[in-house]
């Protein structure tokens, strides 16, 4: 019997070996359906120390997969490793099983990789590994050699931590920081996504981007604002799950803090990122219940946690119904349709809501810029594929590509987004454009709509061709008081730093490796530089939701600085009356410092405009409140737009 196992054995070894840029596994296991017993670990191997029994078992098979045959689950362990597992439901003609083989094999990954340690690079040799021991679980001798091939040598010496700032954003310079704005930064969480050499892997989350775009419309930027004020959000979804665990690493990279600005936060901000827990059950509600209890933030009492502080929020999903019931266990919940036909005619949104069943929903002025960013995609896609065309060497078998709906289908779903998930439009706002359009003669609303789309064209600037002759560029037209985005000079690649991390990884015989180097890279070339335009539209979309963070916490910050340097003035002007007062200069200087800063921000319609958020809508006047005293520990007042008359508003 061992002759024949070496065949097999040596192509699989042969094909592990060609895998680039591995990341080391602390842990690898092969779990197995008993109708009696459940789930049960029948294979594992791991580090020292590492627990799996009791864990991995229900953190790696949620709910309902007996009704897939197939699906890749992503999980985060507590003890600070991201978790990666491939089912696989097969047919057999064992009675005992009742006709049905249902396996996992899965790894655990240091989280020193990254948010998911890079686990997807892990999944195509899994789905390989799941489909054979379906076949026959005998066959561990496989499991024993990707072990063999892909275990973390010395447990004792695991890669440095990537932590949580990014690199500056290419549309964002160093700025010199307000006065008392001074905030300790970390590297990199990796370096950048599609740099020259680097390949966006074929089951890497973020090829997930443009699907999640067309599944929530423009709900995607209501659910992006709560992630910046880091809530818990938490997706509730049906078997596959592949497809939602793609869109948790999604929602919590769109909501990175860029370096940028990070640096003019308050020290008091949350952290840089939102947590993603990816895929949580029933089993997970202690953990849940424990991180709720340390809202807002961990004491000195609270030790740290290898997931991350409670502050930071978290992105997860579940298809444990009774995790959705228990709304004090999250503050946004997502509710994911049924899987429809692809003959359905009439789309059927998620719903997204608050505790209580408070419907949120997308403001207008979301709706205008979905439209707008929509359409810039399609022309970053359009130039992507022409020069995807210059590349004939490349073969697209294993290449994924973004498709996009016709501008017909796109206009019919936006028209039923208007009717379904975005707030109708206020009496103010209209009684404001009929007013604008009688006394300009529909001038200004122009002007208003002409600044509005070059503000959002200006998110991808960069990445879409050139404007035609007559066209305004976004230097050209910029809303005043606006933080320039784009005014620097750069390239789309650090906007995307959160997404991978090319580390030098090593192979079986103690080689460094760091992916696509040896004999064949040369003639990659073509081939990688044709995936980098395949994934341009993934890029675009990340600098887009980076650009408009940026756009909002610098304007805030803007406005918070000067607030203080008119505080400071007034304060100076009290002191100047005192001279002569009896009060030593150490008392004066003590109640400065309690007393500043003090001010209420006040953050008018203008500044609304140039942050892109709609200047009628009170749930972006709540956001800007809730945004500032988290960035910047200050009271906001926000005053949104309004009719006057004489100078009286009336509406």
């Amino acid at each position: 019997m061992a002759a024949p196992r070496r065949g097999p054995q040596a192509q699989s070894s042969s094909h592990y070996n060609t895998l680039p840029d591995l990341p080391s596994i602390s842990a690898l296991f092969l779990i197995d359906f008993d109708v009696k017993a459940g789930y049960t670990i029948i294979w594992k191997q791991s580090i020292p120390g590492l627990e799996l029994e009791g864990v991995v078992e229900y953190k790696s098979l949620p709910s309902g997969l007996h009704t897939v045959s197939e699906d890749l689950i992503y999980f985060v362990h507590e003890d600070g490793y991201a978790g990666l597992s491939a089912f696989v439901n097969a047919p057999t003609d064992e009675e005992e099983s009742r006709h049905a083989r249902m396996i996992a094999v899965g790894v655990l990954v240091p989280l020193s990789y990254g948010r998911l340690g890079r686990a997807w690079r892990h999944a195509d040799a899994l789905k390989d590994l799941a489909a054979k021991l379906a076949v026959d679980r005998k066959q561990t001798w496989a499991l024993d050699e990707y072990w063999d091939l892909c275990r973390t040598r010395d447990p004792n010496h695991l890669p440095e931590p990537i932590r949580d700032s990014p690199m500056a954003s290419p549309a964002l310079g160093k700025r010199a920081l307000p006065k008392g704005h001074v905030r300790d930064r970390s590297a990199s969480e990796g370096g950048a996504l599609m740099q020259p050499g680097h390949r966006l892997s074929p089951f890497h989350p973020a090829w997930s981007l443009n699907n999640l775009l067309d599944t929530f419309g423009p709900l995607i930027f209501p659910i992006q604002r709560a992630a910046l004020l880091r809530k818990r959000i938490l997706i509730s979804t049906h078997t596959p799950v592949n497809e939602a665990c793609n869109f948790v690493y999604n929602i919590s990279v769109l909501a990175n803090i860029p370096f940028s600005v990070f640096d003019l936060l308050d020290p008091s901000a949350p952290a840089q990122r939102l947590r993603p827990l990816f895929t949580i059950g029933v089993h997970d509600i202690p953990f849940l219940m424990a991180d709720s209890a340390q809202r807002p933030g961990p004491t000195p009492e609270q030790p740290s946690n290898p997931l991350g502080s409670a502050s930071s929020g978290w992105v997860a999903c579940t298809t444990d119904s009774i995790l959705a019931m228990k709304d004090d266990l999250w503050d946004v919940l997502i509710t994911m349709p049924q899987t429809q036909p692809t003959n359905t005619k009439e789309k059927v949104w998620p719903t997204v809501e608050s505790p209580k069943g408070i419907p949120v929903k997308a403001t207008q002025r979301d709706l205008r810029r979905f439209r707008t960013l929509k359409a810039g995609l399609r022309r970053v896609a359009a130039a992507a594929a022409t020069s995807t065309a210059r590349q004939p060497r490349l073969s697209t078998s294993s290449v994924k590509t973004t498709s996009f709906l016709h501008n017909g289908e796109d206009s019919h779903t936006l028209a039923d987004a208007a009717d379904k998930i975005v707030e109708p439009v206020t009496w103010a706002a209209l009684a404001y454009s009929g007013f604008i359009w009688w006394a300009s003669a529909g001038e200004q609303r122009r002007s208003d709509e002409a600044e509005e789309a070059a503000h959002d064209n200006g998110l991808l600037a960069d990445l879409i061709p050139g404007p035609s002759p007559g066209n305004p560029t976004p230097q050209q037209r910029r809303p005043s008081g606006s933080f320039n985005v784009t005014g620097m000079s750069g390239g789309l690649g650090e906007s995307t730093t959160s997404l991978t991390a090319r580390r030098a990884t090593t192979t079986a015989d103690g080689s460094a490796s760091a992916g696509g180097a040896g004999a064949g890279a040369g003639a990659s070339v073509d081939g990688a530089e044709a995936e980098e335009d395949r994934a341009r539209v993934e890029l675009g979309i990340i600098t887009y939701f980076h650009r408009f963070t940026a756009t909002v916490l610098g304007t805030l910050a803007e406005i918070v600085a000067a607030t203080d340097e008119e505080e400071e003035e007034e304060e100076y002007n009290d002191d100047y009356t005192d001279l002569d007062t009896s009060r030593t200069q150490s008392e004066v200087d003590e109640d400065r410092v309690a007393a500043t800063p003090t001010a209420e921000v006040r953050v008018d319609s203008d500044a609304l405009a140039a942050m892109g958020l709609d200047v009628w809508s009170h749930a972006d006047a709540a956001f800007v409140k809730e945004i500032v005293a988290m960035y910047f520990d200050r009271q906001a007042r926000v005053e949104g737009k309004g009719v006057e008359v004489c100078g009286l508003r009336v509406c």
